[in-house]
């Protein structure tokens, strides 16, 4: 994380992107955050979509907006990744009004936004811009917090507005690690932490942009740990690296809030300081 930038002397115009499932979830905590960034922005443009599409639509037309997006993690992730795809992540800045059960914005607040609405609303007013890392991988898609293997997938993402809750609620449970350990072969920066002659149980890796991340660690890294079968920690591995590899059997991955594969190879490569979100000064 790179230091913060110094808050603007004059608001900016927002456009709050309200997610439907935050509706559902908990009226009154977005209720909160709107009256809060009403009474205390200029001109605050509300935008409630009823899917992905909107929303995509919504952003790519706001202009000198700054976005607020009002929801969970797939609600926050769904907007970088629209700006990365338009190549304006670097240069936008973002604000997030985390609303979910704790399990659905756990990466939101990992990264050091605030839970209650109140608290995230006045950051959105008050905080200040902070550089982040994300990770890349090898298929465009981007990752916030951090990779773990295996992964399991949960409900359809968008499984209908009751779907979606129930889907949301069951999701740390349908991305818990199977119980059988796996071989995969594991490079940090062309190095091999693991091979497939012996079971790991777990690979997971952090972006640099987490929290996550030791006291100490470098911030322009990822961090690869890779856990042993059985509960010996002798074989635990742990590396810094800027790009990782994974290959072997059709594998399982959960990268933030969403599961992917089965795949048999897949890289993520670290990217300091690509974009921007308003934390607490």
């Amino acid at each position: 994380m790179s230091a913060p930038d110094p808050a603007g002397t004059s608001q900016p115009s927002l456009l709050m992107v309200i997610d439907p499932a935050a509706k559902l979830w908990d009226g009154e905590s977005v209720r909160i955050a709107r009256d809060v960034l009403c009474a205390g922005a200029p001109g605050v443009k509300l935008c409630l979509p009823d899917g992905p599409e909107e929303t995509e639509r919504a952003l790519a037309r706001r202009g000198s907006r700054r976005p607020v997006v009002v929801g969970d993690d797939r609600a926050l992730l769904r907007a970088v990744r629209l700006l990365h795809r338009e190549r304006e992540l670097e240069e936008a800045v973002l604000s997030v009004v985390p609303v979910g059960a704790a399990e659905t914005t756990a990466v939101t607040c990992g990264l050091g936004v605030p839970a209650d609405a109140v608290s995230a609303a006045r950051t959105v007013l008050d905080g200040v811009r902070q550089r982040l890392g994300l990770l890349i991988d090898d298929s465009g898609g981007v990752v916030l917090g951090g990779i773990r293997i295996p992964g399991q997938p949960s409900g359809p993402e968008d499984a209908g507005r009751g779907g979606a809750l129930r889907a949301k609620a069951a999701l740390s449970r349908a991305c818990r690690p199977r119980a059988a350990a796996q071989r995969l072969r594991v490079e940090a920066d062309g190095e091999l932490l693991a091979d497939l002659d012996r079971p790991v149980r777990e690979v997971s890796v952090s972006s640099p942009g987490s929290s996550h991340l030791p006291s100490g660690g470098v911030p322009s890294l990822a961090q690869v740990t890779v856990r042993p079968e059985g509960r010996d920690r002798a074989g635990l591995v742990r590396a810094r690296a800027k790009a990782v590899t994974v290959s072997g059997p059709d594998f399982r991955y959960r990268a933030d809030a969403l599961v992917g594969g089965p795949v048999r190879v897949r890289t993520w490569t670290a990217l300091a300081g690509a974009w921007s979100l308003t934390l607490p000064a």
